[in-house]
């Protein structure tokens, strides 16, 4: 995992976080494949859904320095998952929402929340928003641990529709 030829976007205390390339293609693939993420997402990522998912985050850095961004962790190297600030549409309203993805071996270890905790302040003094959303399935009770330890009040939900199914999220919303 090389993080000097790509873009770094950010550095937590405990993780950096640069830009996605397609030489990071089996890292991506690990993350996405997981049986966490499967069990969220309630489908399986094949090789043309992650190009694809890798496409679609560089085209959000070239459009807008947003998107997720591939989190390394500094004391290994090692790629710990994903941690995103991306805009999103509900019901005609555009949010920016903060995600993140993590390696069953980085969970539970704070990370989520120092990668989101990250977001959320580049959100409020870099880009000058006032609010920022988690959309967390149900079923995602981490995510929502992760979203309620950064203060984020669960607003109610909307059903989203992915691959056809329609999937019900909560909306978390922080202000500053």
């Amino acid at each position: 995992m090389n993080t000097k030829t790509s873009k770094v976007f950010g550095e937590t205390e405990r993780l950096i976080l640069r830009k996605m390339n397609a030489d990071d293609f089996n890292e991506i693939s690990q993350i996405m494949r997981s049986q966490s993420v499967q069990k969220i997402w309630e489908h399986c990522f094949t090789d043309v859904d992650i190009k694809d998912w890798i496409k679609k985050n560089q085209d959000l850095y070239s459009s807008q320095n947003l998107g997720y961004f591939l989190a390394i962790e500094k004391q290994t190297g090692k790629a710990a998952g994903q941690i995103a600030l991306m805009p999103d549409t509900i019901d005609g309203k555009i949010y920016y929402e903060i995600g993140y993805i993590l390696k069953k071996e980085f969970m539970k270890k704070g990370f989520a929340l120092e990668g989101a905790g990250f977001m959320a302040d580049y959100a409020f003094k870099k880009l000058g928003l006032k609010e920022v959303i988690f959309e967390i399935r149900p079923v995602n009770t981490p995510s929502i641990k992760v979203a309620e330890k950064l203060g984020a009040k669960n607003i109610g939900s909307f059903i989203k529709n992915v691959r056809g199914k329609k999937m019900e999220h909560f909306i978390f919303i922080l202000n500053t």
